[in-house]
């Protein structure tokens, strides 16, 4: 039996506001799993990609405050679910751990210093090495079972691995292992670690609609009946502006873009409400129902194979 896990926990501002679904199915998954997640008070912006846009030192800073936050909390790993978050904490930690005048310098710029006494994962990270298959499918109780879903890893889960330190950066499997323990099936998906274009969704819209559409077409390509992510930018990018793909690329894509703890969480028997899922763009009805039918199939087969036994 699993020892309870507890951690400092870091939504960010993405999960407070357009993925609030991430951070609830989020906390729901890890509550099931006998995950205790300590939402760190007093929390501020990461300084995400503006930070770093404005200066290196600010943008270390800004992220170093809420690490420093963690190390007042008497807690040694902080954990938070979006890669953006989780990258400006690593790189951080990574730069002031480097170079002793630059740490200086920013914790100069801080109320209380940070002493690199944290490590930041991902709840991903936590979810594949801390919990790990074995505990995650004793909770499966409606596995996913009749539907292909590939994993969308995006840039920053695994990359670039010197700061990441976690799976393989040119072919993780950390999110393909969740996926099969839960239920799916996992078509192999070549665009797994693709750019989606990011933030140029504000600037660019043309990179972004070519980067997601052809990320998209691969996977409906797979076979792909929904694709897996866990980062907020790259959920928004596929999904929210998938119509604008369809009408700048020329597709009639209508495949539903779900977080990894939501497709959890629907394994673990929560209703596609308690999980916010009709809250995304790309409906998922039609997914749901494939996983309904799958189940009692399943379920058909399983009667019919004690019948005969008898």
């Amino acid at each position: 039996m699993m020892s309870k896990l507890s951690f400092a926990y870091y939504p960010g501002c993405s999960l407070e506001s357009s993925a609030k679904e991430y951070d609830v199915s989020t906390r729901k998954v890890a509550d099931i799993l006998e995950v205790e997640l300590i939402e760190i008070p007093d929390w501020s912006c990461c300084g995400a990609s503006p930070a770093h846009t404005v200066d290196h030192l600010f943008a270390s800073a800004v992220a170093a405050r809420n690490l420093a936050i963690v190390e007042e909390m008497g807690r040694d790993i902080l954990v938070t679910p979006c890669p953006e978050c989780l990258s400006a904490f690593k790189k951080a930690i990574y730069n002031m751990s480097k170079d002793d005048g630059f740490k200086k310098k920013v914790n100069s710029l801080l109320d209380k210093p940070f002493n690199l006494n944290v490590e930041a994962k991902s709840f991903l990270q936590i979810l594949y090495e801390d919990v790990g298959k074995e505990n995650i499918s004793k909770k499966v109780i409606k596995p996913l079972i009749g539907v292909n879903i590939v994993p969308y890893y995006g840039c920053l889960l695994t990359r670039p691995p010197d700061v990441a330190q976690f799976d393989d950066p040119e072919n993780p499997i950390s999110m393909d292992t969740i996926l099969e323990t839960i239920g799916a099936n996992v078509p192999y998906f070549s665009y797994k670690l693709e750019c989606c274009g990011a933030a140029y969704g504000v600037t660019k819209r043309r990179i972004v609609t070519k980067l997601s559409g052809d990320i998209l077409k691969t996977a409906i390509e797979s076979g792909a009946d929904a694709v897996a992510v866990a980062c907020p930018l790259c959920q928004q990018n596929l999904d929210l502006r998938q119509d604008q793909i369809n009408r700048d690329q020329g597709f009639d894509f209508h495949i539903p873009i779900l977080y990894i703890t939501q497709l959890m969480g629907l394994s673990f028997g929560l209703s596609a409400s308690e999980l916010m899922i009709d809250k995304h763009n790309v409906k998922s009805d039609h997914f749901l129902e494939k996983i309904e039918k799958g189940l009692k199939e399943k379920e058909k087969s399983e009667k019919e194979s004690i019948s005969s036994k008898n």
